[in-house]
């Protein structure tokens, strides 16, 4: 498991080891060019310094020359002197065997794997070279640049240590919260304290807080949900057992079938307040995230149309499909489809015989339009917007209660419209009459 107190450790060191290496090689560099320009001035100084006819008497260099070549740092000078016809006519250290001069100034030349640094001096019929050798001068800058490297890498301990403190210093909040969080019952959905809370860790802790509310928001809209279904299902099912029960009692040929077809309606009903519970089980707490495509919507409504044409003969209601613009919808295909199927289930349930269902795609400056209006009962105003509320039902144009259905199929309706980004709207049918149920979907571009 990666540690971010590890992980900073290690990036800071190494940041520093870095930064420690490259000052030890520009302290070297410039040390080496420092030391070089120091070096070529003391050879030129000692070589004008030096008293050739001195030294072909034999005679050693003054004292102050000696001095001169300890102030310079060099332990191995090599002086050589040669006459007009180029003939070495003294050296210091036998052996050396510098070349002859080429010209007066400063050279630099290679002899038994050497490298040397040469100034030259013309006085007269002779010329006197004063070299030393340059690994000396490289020697020289590498002791200052590890002079300057020792520092810090007895620094890097503390310092590994002080970054140790200070990384876990700084992220003792986010332990904190961690710990809050972990000792957290998982029913306990307030919020985060935030107050104190640094200011990189406010963004993440109030992501929590939105997260802990949605989860709190889920957790509260599942319980309704539980509760609402178990109520919803003790009647029906209390009415089946019931049911079943006179059936079982019945004598006469004609009181059982009687009692068989109640039977199976009531199975019918139970059947269908369940499969309307999975799909809003499904729905909660919020419409699921799908991989949203383009759809023809007239094509959806005309499928369900069609499946449902033999329901409505048998129940003698006029279902058909008046219009049918082209309306491309993004969205699900399969949510869009229990839209559809669940207007028209609740048209025909609630049209008498007789009555008609239209259903109608529009296309509306861009904007698909669903229409499904009945000739039933139809819903009073004041109860238009409590219609969309789990496992209300509705009344009849008599203004009693209607218990054929769940009470689930509109709520479906407006949550799969959310999910879709569109509106429902219920209106009176033509002349006061009936009910018209609009869907109104946003641009594909808009969606």
């Amino acid at each position: 498991m990666t540690s971010i107190r590890g992980t900073l450790l290690a990036w800071l060191l190494a940041g520093l080891a870095a930064v420690a290496v490259l000052a030890t090689v520009l302290t070297y560099m410039e040390t080496k060019r420092e030391v070089g320009a120091l070096f070529d001035l003391q050879l030129k100084q000692l070589a004008f310094s030096t008293r050739i006819d001195d030294l072909l008497r034999g005679r050693s260099p003054s004292l102050s020359q000696r001095d001169g070549n300890r102030a310079a740092g060099v332990s191995e000078i090599v002086t050589q002197i040669w006459d007009r016809d180029g003939v070495l006519v003294y050296w210091s250290q036998p052996g050396a065997g510098l070349p002859v001069p080429a010209t007066e100034g400063y050279t630099n030349v290679t002899r038994d794997g050497r490298e040397w640094r040469i100034y030259t001096h013309v006085a007269g019929n002779h010329a006197l070279q004063v070299a030393h050798a340059l690994d000396e001068r490289r020697e020289i800058a590498a002791q200052t640049a590890l002079r300057t490297l020792l520092p810090f890498t007895a620094l890097i301990p503390l310092l590994g240590v002080l970054i140790w403190y200070a990384v876990g210093r700084g992220l003792r909040p986010l332990d904190t919260m961690s710990r809050a969080v972990a000792k957290r019952r998982p029913d306990a959905m307030a919020p985060l304290a935030e107050g104190g809370l640094p200011r990189e860790l406010k963004p993440l802790a109030g992501s929590l807080n939105a997260l802990l509310a949605r989860l709190d928001d889920a957790l509260s809209a599942q319980r309704r949900f539980t509760a609402d279904a178990a109520h919803e299902l003790r009647t029906p099912l209390a009415a089946l057992a019931l049911q079943v029960e006179l059936a079982e009692r019945s004598a006469e040929g004609g009181a059982r079938a009687t009692a068989f077809a109640e039977l199976k309606a009531g199975v019918d009903r139970a059947a269908h307040l369940v499969e309307q519970l999975l799909t809003m089980a499904r729905l909660e707490p919020e419409a699921p995230a799908r991989a949203f495509v383009s759809i023809d919507l007239a094509g959806l409504v005309r499928e369900a149309v069609v499946a449902r044409a033999a329901l409505a003969a048998d129940k003698e209601v006029d279902l058909g499909m008046v219009r049918a613009s082209e309306a491309p919808v993004h969205g699900d295909a399969a949510s869009l489809a229990m839209l559809i199927a669940n207007l028209l289930d609740n048209a025909l349930r609630y049209t008498p015989s007789g009555g008609r269902v239209d259903v109608a795609v529009d296309n509306d400056v861009g904007h698909a339009l669903l229409s499904v209006i009945d000739t039933g009962p139809g819903i009073a105003r004041a109860n238009r917007e409590r219609v969309f509320e789990r496992f209300h039902r509705g009344a009849d144009g008599d203004g009693a209660a209607n218990a054929t259905g769940s009470g689930l199929g509109l709520s479906i309706v407006r949550r799969i419209a959310d999910a879709h980004g569109a509106t429902v709207q219920l209106d009176d049918g033509p002349g006061g009459r009936g009910l018209a149920a609009r869907v109104r979907f946003p641009r594909p571009n808009e969606s």
